[in-house]
């Protein structure tokens, strides 16, 4: 026999990026002054949940109390699932091709697949065991989980949907995600999807390293780009449940299974800065040129996971979303280069200003370390002929990358794949011979 009981608190979201933040479904949940009291109020447990090195700097260290009806450590033994199409050591993965690569969206699955077995892998770099690098997958899945929960240990999840709603109940509160923005969820938080839409699919790029943060602003200056008051963090929501429930765990890309008597979502109340979030891209302060030229493409940095060294960061997080465009005698699009750092581009709507075709919503695209590319044959004409003493509007389309300073590496399903594009080059050999030294 299950008993069950939920108590949520409305509206759901708390405002703020990396803040101590406090929440309790019951009142007074949440003690008084102190983290771990020898009691806790209504008989909870006190337990830490900590996302970062005990010892780390004041300003980088993410912890959370949480106040609990069970501690975390209430579960029968794990056992492995079976093989999953998840890479977490990317050491293993076939040689990278310097090839320039795209892939149409996965297809929805036949079969009855909820959020967690709908992941697949499509490259990455480092391993999550050295807590380095970063893996990429898609997601595409038709079923809610079912008395079934998760948690990552091997890295916190940056999600972005593409098509279909998420609802992720968490330990910490219920993030409510639709396309046009996404949710991060930090290592080791234990949560469950449903699909209010029957069926989802998106993106997901799982992060080993430091845990992603906002960038500084530089030259900007103190606004632009993404303000910290539109990141929404949830309040407390909890569940008494009890009865025969699945707990899921991926550690170093193996996934592991564990019979639990009761909801690990019971979490009445908590505080600190370690905790999901959810961020809304139309909120994007778009920078650009109002003269010639334009910026690199780091203006559109929404997040950042940094690095050893200074400036180069292990993960970037880059949108391309509705702006407009002003620079006179400037080549509009984005041009051609090759970059010391590697790109995964998805597309979450519309379409993508440097390209005419072929890329399109849910589907994604690998330019490596010093792989040349840009836009493509038509839309370098048209670029080019344009009338750029006036401003255009790219209107009906969010793009977005990942953007990491090493070597992305796809796996074997990503380079095996029906979804490969296998005449992906063949949109940048009509560019044709301009150059005439008779004629400046």
């Amino acid at each position: 026999m299950e008993s069950s009981t939920r108590r949520e608190i409305q509206p759901g979201y708390q405002s703020g990026f990396a803040n101590e933040f406090a929440t309790e479904a019951l009142p007074g949940a949440l003690p008084q002054g102190r983290n771990s009291p020898q009691r806790a109020p209504y008989g909870l447990y006190a337990e830490q949940l900590s996302g970062t090195a005990f010892t780390a700097p004041r300003g980088h260290n993410r912890r959370s109390w949480l106040y609990r009806i069970r501690p975390a450590a209430v579960h029968q033994p794990f056992t492995a699932l079976p093989s999953h199409r998840l890479v977490a050591n990317f050491a293993d993965v076939p040689p990278t091709p310097p090839n320039q690569l795209r892939w149409d969206p996965l297809p929805m699955p036949a079969e009855p697949t909820d959020f967690i077995d709908g992941w697949v892998t499509m490259a990455g770099n480092g391993a999550a065991e050295a807590m380095t690098g970063c893996a990429i997958h898609v997601y595409a899945a038709n079923q809610s989980m079912q008395d079934r929960y998760f948690y990552n240990a091997d890295g916190e999840l940056l999600i972005v949907p593409q098509a279909g709603r998420l609802a992720i109940f968490t330990e910490m509160g219920k993030l409510d995600v639709e396309p046009f923005e996404i949710a991060v969820i930090p290592r080791g938080v234990r949560f469950s999807v449903a699909l209010p839409d029957g069926k989802a699919s998106g993106y997901i790029c799982e992060n080993f390293g430091a845990l992603l943060r906002l960038p500084d602003l530089g030259p900007i200056g103190s606004n632009g780009l993404a303000n910290p008051r539109d990141f929404l963090t949830p309040h407390a929501a909890y569940e008494d449940r009890e009865g025969d429930f699945e707990l899921v765990a991926k550690l170093n890309g193996h996934l592991w299974r564990a019979d639990i008597g009761h909801s690990p979502l019971d979490v009445v109340a908590w505080h600190g800065n370690y905790a999901p979030y959810k961020y809304d891209l139309r909120h994007f302060n778009t920078i650009g040129s109002i003269s010639y030229d334009h910026p690199d493409p780091s203006i559109f940095l929404v997040l950042q996971s940094q690095s050893d060294t200074p400036g180069v960061d292990s993960i970037d997080f880059v949108i391309f979303p509705p702006r407009w465009l002003a620079a006179e005698d400037t080549f509009r699009p984005p041009w051609f280069h090759r970059n010391v750092a590697s790109e995964y581009m998805g597309l979450v709507h519309g379409a993508y200003d440097a390209k005419a075709e072929g890329f399109v919503p849910g589907g994604g695209s690998l330019h490596n370390c010093m792989s040349g590319h840009g836009p493509d044959a038509e839309t370098f004409e048209k670029a080019s002929n344009i009338d750029t003493s006036k401003p255009i509007k790219v209107d009906n389309t969010m793009a977005f990358m990942f953007e990491t300073r090493t070597l992305l590496k796809p796996t074997r399903f990503a380079l095996e794949t029906a979804q490969l594009q296998a005449h992906y080059y063949e949109c940048w050999q009509g560019l044709k011979k301009h150059f005439n030294p008779e004629q400046r």
